[in-house]
C-alpha cells in the first residue's frame, strides 16, 4: 500500500538548541511507534499491576499485549462510574492506580446530566506540559519571528466543586492555569502573553475578559498572534468588544480602571500596564465606532500572523465568521487532547483547516482503534470482544473509534472520537478528527446527542397538551451566525383546536422547559460561560417537514428509507425551513445552574 509519508521535521534556526530537541523528540517517537507504545503499556500495567481493578481480570502482572487485549474488556463510561463513584466518595485504595488520585478532570461530555468524572496523577500534567513544549518549535518551522513579540490568548478558568471525599473536580484547562507549572512557568519567548495570570485566574468571566482584552489593546502593536481555546471562545471575545469598546476606550484615555473591576489582584497588576493614551483611545473609538467589523482583529492588531484556535469538528461552522473579522488569517489548529489524554500534535499546522491532520505521540497513552461504519455501528459484548487495531496498524482511509489506556488507570476505554487515518509521519499515522460520536448538537464545549435532544422536546410538549396541541415533527440547528451562537429547534405542530392554540407565553416557556432538561455543561455555558444564547423555538407551517422529505428524496434518498434528521447543516434545507417559518420564541429566562454537588 502507498501512503503519503510527511518530512522530517528541520527547525527554522539551527541555533534554538531547545527546537532541535524537540523535534528531535518528535522524530525519534514517530519512527519507533510500535516499540514506544508496547514500553508505554508495560510501564502503565506493571505501574498498576496491583489495583483492583486489573487485579479483577487476573493478569497476575503480565504486562505484554496479548494477555491485556484477551482479559482486559473494552469499557464506557458507565462500566467504571461505580468505580469513579467511591474515589469521589473518598475511597483512597488503589482502585485505578497505584499513584494517589490528585483530583477529577470534568469531560464535557455527560453521564446522566452531569460532567464526567476523569480522574488523573500528578505527573499526568508533566506529560500534558510535555506535549505544550512541541507546540512552538513545530509552529516556528512555519512562522518565523515568533519569539518577537507576544500572543493575545484568551483564558478563563471555569467553575469547580469538590467531591464528597475531598478531591478537586474542574475541567483539564482550568486544572492547568491553576497549576504551578503555569503560574510558574519559566520565561519562552515564544510563550509570552499579553494576559497577566491574574487576570486568567479571575473567576468572574466579565472582569477576566475586560482586563485580557485591555491588555491586548494596549499591546497591540506586540501581538502577533490572538487566539481562545475553542473558535466559538474568539468570537465571544470579538462580541464583547463591539459591547465594550466605549468603556475601554475611556479607560485607555484617562489611565482609570473600570469601577466594575473589583479583584484585587487584577486591580493591583492593572496599577503598572494602564496609563493615560488619548492617542490610543482615539484609535480604538475610530476603528470601534463604525458599523464595519470586517477585517477588526488585523485593524487593531496589525501584526498578527494567524489565528490560534481550534477549528476543527464542531468548531469548523465558525470559519467564516472568523475569516471575516481576520481576513481570511491562517487558522492552525495546533493540538488534539481531551479530559482523559493529551493525544498528539498538527505536524503542518498552516494547512487549511479541512486538511487537519493530528499525529498520535506514541508516548502520551497506549492507544487502540475499533474500526468504524456508520451504516453498521459495533455492539461490543464482553462473550465477543471486538479486535482492536493497535497504533501502527491502522490503514490509510479508515476510519476507527478511539480506545485509549492511560499511567491513571483507564484501560481500554472508549474516548468516544472518530478518526480518520490520512497519513503517516515516519511509522506514526496521522488523524483526522471526524466527529464525537452521537453528539447531535454543539455550540462550544456543550455536547447534545439524539435521547437529551428528544427527552427535552417530551418534556416541552407537556405544556402543549393544554392546547389540545402536539409536535408532529422536529429538527434542530445550530445557529453560529448570532454571537454567541445558540440552539434552534424547528417545530411543526398539530392544533386540533385551531381557535385555541399556544400563546407565546407558552411557547417561550417551552424554551426554557427544553434548557432546563438539557445537561449540565449545556446549562453552564448559558448561565456561567455565556457561550452559548438563548434556546430559540422556530414554528414552521403544516406539510413543512414533507417538503423537507420530497427535497432528500430528489437527491437521491429512498422513500423507504427516509428518516427524519433530528439535526440539519445542509444551507438549502436551513433555507428551506427557514422560509416556512410562521412565529419565533426564545427562552424568556436563563435555566438553573450551580455547580454540582457530588454526591
Amino acid at each position: 500500500m502507498v501512503v503519503e509519508m510527511s518530512s522530517p521535521l528541520v527547525p527554522v534556526s539551527a541555533s534554538d538548541e531547545k527546537s532541535v530537541k524537540a523535534l528531535q523528540f518528535v522524530e525519534e517517537m514517530t519512527r519507533n511507534t510500535d516499540s514506544v507504545q508496547e514500553r508505554v503499556l508495560a510501564e502503565i500495567l506493571s505501574q498498576n499491576a496491583e489495583t483492583e481493578y486489573l487485579k479483577r481480570f487476573g493478569l497476575n502482572g503480565a504486562t505484554d499485549r496479548d494477555t491485556f487485549k484477551s482479559k482486559v474488556p473494552v469499557v464506557t463510561y458507565e462500566d467504571l462510574q461505580p468505580y469513579i463513584q467511591r474515589i469521589a466518595n473518598g475511597d483512597r485504595s488503589p482502585i485505578f492506580c497505584n499513584r494517589p488520585i490528585s483530583e477529577f478532570l470534568t469531560s464535557s461530555g455527560t453521564s446522566a446530566g452531569e460532567r464526567k468524572l476523569m480522574p488523573t496523577i500528578h505527573e499526568e500534567m508533566d506529560r500534558r506540559q510535555l506535549l505544550y513544549s512541541l507546540l512552538m518549535p513545530v509552529m516556528n518551522q512555519y512562522v518565523p519571528d515568533l519569539d518577537k513579540g507576544k500572543a493575545l490568548h484568551f483564558l478563563f478558568i471555569k467553575a469547580e466543586t469538590k467531591t464528597p471525599g475531598g478531591l478537586v473536580a474542574r475541567p483539564v484547562l482550568t486544572s492547568y492555569y491553576k497549576s504551578e507549572q503555569f503560574k510558574n512557568r519559566p520565561f519562552d519567548p515564544y510563550n509570552v502573553i499579553t494576559s497577566p495570570n491574574e487576570t486568567v485566574l479571575c473567576p468572574d468571566s466579565f472582569q477576566s475578559m475586560y482586563t485580557q482584552m485591555l491588555c491586548g489593546i494596549i499591546m497591540r502593536h506586540e501581538v502577533l498572534r490572538v487566539g481562545a481555546v475553542f473558535a466559538s471562545g474568539l468570537l465571544r471575545a470579538i462580541r464583547f468588544l463591539q459591547l465594550n469598546w466605549q468603556q475601554l476606550a475611556h479607560d485607555i484615555s484617562t489611565g482609570t480602571l473600570n469601577s466594575k473591576i473589583t479583584d484585587p489582584s487584577i486591580k493591583e497588576c492593572m496599577a503598572s500596564i494602564l496609563k493615560p493614551d488619548p492617542e490610543l483611545a482615539d484609535f480604538i473609538t475610530k476603528e470601534c465606532s463604525g458599523e464595519n467589523w470586517e477585517r477588526i482583529i488585523p485593524r487593531i492588531w496589525p501584526n498578527t500572523k494567524y489565528l490560534d484556535v481550534i477549528v476543527t469538528g464542531a468548531m469548523a461552522q465558525y470559519i467564516p465568521t472568523l475569516d471575516y473579522y481576520s481576513g481570511g488569517l491562517p487558522k492552525p489548529c495546533t493540538m488534539y487532547a481531551s479530559s482523559e489524554c493529551y493525544f498528539g500534535l498538527n505536524l503542518k499546522p498552516m494547512c487549511d483547516p479541512s486538511e487537519v491532520s493530528y499525529t498520535i505521540m506514541p508516548n502520551m497513552g497506549y492507544f487502540e482503534f475499533l474500526l468504524h461504519d456508520d451504516s453498521s455501528p459495533i455492539t461490543l459484548s464482553r462473550d465477543s470482544p471486538p479486535r482492536l487495531v493497535d497504533l501502527a496498524d491502522v490503514e490509510l482511509g479508515k476510519r476507527y473509534e478511539l480506545i485509549i489506556t492511560t499511567y491513571a488507570g483507564l484501560c481500554r476505554y472508549r474516548v468516544g472520537d472518530i478518526l480518520q487515518v490520512t497519513g503517516f509521519h515516519n511509522s506514526d499515522p496521522q488523524f483526522r478528527f471526524v466527529r464525537r460520536k452521537n453528539v447531535l448538537l454543539s455550540i462550544d464545549s456543550d455536547k447534545t446527542d439524539e435521547a437529551e435532544l428528544q427527552k427535552a422536546i417530551e418534556n416541552a410538549s407537556e405544556l402543549l397538551k393544554e392546547f389540545n396541541t402536539s409536535i408532529v415533527e422536529y429538527t434542530s440547528f445550530a445557529d453560529t451566525k448570532s454571537i454567541p451562537g445558540h440552539y434552534v429547534i424547528y417545530w411543526e405542530l398539530l392544533m386540533k383546536d385551531s381557535s385555541y392554540p399556544p400563546t407565546n407565553e407558552v411557547l417561550n416557556k417551552c424554551c426554557l422547559v427544553m434548557e432546563e432538561s438539557l445537561n449540565s455543561v449545556y446549562r453552564q455555558g448559558r448561565v456561567a460561560d455565556n457561550s452559548i444564547g438563548p434556546l430559540e423555538i422556530r414554528v414552521v407551517m403544516n406539510g413543512t417537514f414533507e417538503e423537507l422529505m420530497d427535497y432528500a428524496i430528489s437527491r437521491g434518498a429512498s422513500i423507504n428509507q427516509y428518516k427524519v434528521p433530528r439535526c440539519v447543516s445542509f444551507t438549502p434545507i436551513v433555507e428551506l425551513l427557514d422560509s416556512r417559518v410562521v412565529s419565533f420564541h426564545f427562552s424568556p429566562a436563563a435555566p438553573h445552574w450551580t455547580p454540582e454537588r457530588r454526591r
